[in-house]
């Protein structure tokens, strides 16, 4: 499958499919937290969050193109990340982009 950012392939038309997306909603570790928090106020960067995150992105990722294959697609055009809080410690990573099929000659 591939994956691109860009609207356009190049050498390549494509019919649209529709929309696809995959998302994963993550915790803090509590005891994460303490030596984050720790972490936090002598600076640098916080590995734990960053590792978690990475995961929490390449799960949404997954499901993304999970979906995408599911409706037969060749590739995911204009593919993009969005993050949000959803509650008290918890974020949320969506992975979408417009799922296509290339127009065989």
């Amino acid at each position: 499958m591939l994956l691109t950012t860009t609207e356009n392939v190049p050498g390549r038309q494509y019919e649209i499919l529709g929309v696809v997306k995959g998302n994963m909603v993550q915790t803090k570790n509590i005891a994460r937290d303490i030596g984050q928090g720790l972490k936090s106020m002598v600076g640098g960067e916080l590995t734990t969050y960053t590792e978690m995150m990475n995961e929490s992105r390449a799960i949404a990722t997954k499901r993304m193109v999970e979906e995408a294959e599911r409706m037969g697609a060749d590739a995911i055009v204009m593919m993009r990340y969005s993050t949000s809080a959803v509650a008290a410690g918890a974020a949320e990573i969506i992975a979408y982009g417009t799922a296509v099929r290339f127009v065989r000659a």
